[in-house]
């Protein structure tokens, strides 16, 4: 069925002949925004889901803590490393096939993650659907921008959009548990399947395209270093838990990650395009919020990993117990995020960052007495200030990045905070992974942990505060 009303473009796609084009009825731009919460929601699920599965996956597929944590932060690296690139190609050549691309892209791995017959191949397919899910990001952003043209539907439709993300969020350990216990670890990947299906038909059907921007380079020499940098860094430190800290495997591996982040740098401020502005770096404030989103989820997804392994591995819980364990702190998210903005509005929204990293890092201190065999409840409540204190920093922290820039460059500089974010989830997983190491010595690295992200939040806090007084001077 063809959308109802009919009215000319004013302007036509560039290489193409004028002619008339549909306007979207209300039912397709409803069913445009249900695709891109799908796209972006089950890229959220997939970045808890897995979590709740590592222990049965290493129970199935061999491997040590080594192995889980590429299974996880290959993931992540993909995602860091492209979604910058991937917007820049959907303003090239039109976010809708940018988009269902990218959706293909992630379904298709996501059956190739649930029949790996090893744990390499599982590696290397979430490589793909880490790829698959920094196309989806910033290209359903787009296609929503253009399905709502006026600031106030928009806005109100990027709420929806990022509700549902933060409830798949939520969501994810409890339904990977729950797919577990029912029909065994390979179920949390195929789940995607037709979830995608859907998401690709209803874009298909429904999304209109954007306009095509031929003149947008693709910085393919920044992407190239980019990912070399991103990814010798995350392997030398997951590498060095696992075979040593002074294994030359180790000590090259974090030389080439300095070495190809340098000629990152150089790139970029030579590159006529680049895919990361450093200009933007030249704000204080833009500076200080990129960097703090990079050091929360340093702390936030590190845990998230050691506690996963921890309530299986250590206290020997199933991965359906394991998954409701997870509700109360990521469930914390979505209510906190509601009233973030409401708080930011009373005490300024460095107040709330610098707040909601206190409490964070006071969930993460409260937590050091933990041993083998803790209940849950004497957990429950510092994880879910853990929880809290995300949901508290998150949104303000988006805005005062998006609000320390020009409104021509917010897409970009989204793609920054996005980027910086996922990065910081590659290093926590690497770094707190390292320290666990075998369960002889889960323990001691769980607590070594915990302090690392207590301090990484405080210096968040002392951070963003510093950085108020600053600006009102």
């Amino acid at each position: 069925m063809r959308t109802a009303s009919l009215k000319l473009q004013s302007r036509p796609d560039i290489g193409r002949e004028a002619r008339p084009a549909a306007a979207p009825s209300r039912l397709a731009i409803s069913l445009t925004l249900a695709a891109m919460s799908l796209g972006y929601g089950v890229v959220q699920l997939d970045v808890t889901i897995v979590n709740t599965a590592l222990n049965s996956i290493g129970s199935s597929l061999g491997g040590g803590v080594a192995e889980l944590q590429w299974v996880v932060s290959a993931y992540t690296i993909a995602f860091a490393a492209f979604i910058l690139t991937a917007g820049a190609l959907g303003d090239r050549i039109g976010a809708k096939r940018v988009f269902m691309a990218g959706f293909a892209l992630f379904t298709a791995a996501s059956v190739g993650c649930g029949l790996a017959p090893d744990a390499l191949t599982l590696i290397v397919a979430r490589a793909v659907q880490g790829l698959g899910a920094a196309i989806l990001v910033p290209n359903s952003l787009a296609l929503l921008s253009h399905a709502y043209p006026d600031d106030k539907s928009r806005g109100r439709a990027v709420g929806i959009w990022a509700a549902g993300a933060s409830f798949t969020l939520t969501a994810g350990p409890l339904v990977g548990g729950t797919l577990i216990a029912l029909a065994g670890w390979r179920w949390i990947f195929f789940v995607n399947l037709p979830i995608g299906l859907l998401g690709l038909w209803l874009t298909w059907r429904y999304a209109s395209e954007t306009t095509r921007s031929p003149q947008r380079q693709v910085d393919s020499r920044g992407q190239i270093t980019a990912i070399a940098a991103l990814g010798c860094l995350a392997g030398a430190t997951i590498e060095g838990g696992a075979i040593g800290w002074s294994h030359p495997f180790v000590l090259a591996g974090f030389a080439a990650s300095v070495i190809f982040a340098l000629l990152f740098v150089m790139r970029e401020r030579h590159a006529p395009q680049p895919m990361l502005p450093l200009t933007l770096f030249s704000k204080p404030m833009f500076s200080v919020t990129a960097m703090a989103g990079l050091l929360v989820n340093i702390a936030f997804y590190g845990l998230i990993f050691i506690f996963s392994l921890y309530f299986q591995r250590i206290n020997g819980w199933s991965a359906f117990a394991t998954g409701l364990a997870f509700v109360p702190m990521l469930g914390a998210v979505l209510p906190v995020n509601l009233v973030a903005a409401r708080v930011a509005e009373r005490i300024g929204a460095p107040q709330t960052i610098a707040l909601g990293a206190a409490i964070a890092a006071a969930g993460c201190l409260g937590l050091l007495f933990i041993a083998p065999g803790t209940g849950y409840g004497a957990v429950a409540f510092q994880l879910v200030a853990l929880g809290g204190g995300l949901g508290l920093l998150v949104p303000p922290l988006t805005s005062t990045l998006l609000g320390s820039v020009e409104k021509s460059r917010s897409g970009v500089a989204a793609g920054v905070l996005n980027s910086t974010r996922q990065t910081g989830s590659v290093l926590g997983v690497a770094l707190f992974g390292s320290l666990i190491g075998e369960d002889s010595a889960f323990m001691a690295g769980t607590h070594a942990a915990l302090v690392i992200s207590a301090a990484l939040l405080l210096i968040v806090a002392v951070m963003v505060w510093r950085s108020r007084t600053k600006a009102t001077r």
